[in-house]
């Protein structure tokens, strides 16, 4: 069953950002999530790396995850 509220690993509430970028990094059809901080954890990078990428999608207008 799909859980778009929260993180699979440590149940912080999930926002659209983060399902935006787990999307884009991991897995374009996942319906489960990592937060930003636990996602940073599994890819080895910090959470200012990924919010820069998110920055970075948004400012691009290339990625409909991001619009």
């Amino acid at each position: 069953m799909a859980n778009y509220k929260t993180c699979k690993e440590c149940d912080a509430g999930l926002l659209d950002d983060d399902i935006a970028i787990y999307r884009k990094l991991v897995h374009r059809g996942a319906d489960e999530f990592l937060c930003i901080d636990c996602l940073g954890k599994q890819l080895g990078c910090t959470r200012e790396k990924i919010e820069r990428l998110i920055q970075y999608y948004r400012e691009s207008g290339q990625c409909t995850l991001f619009r």
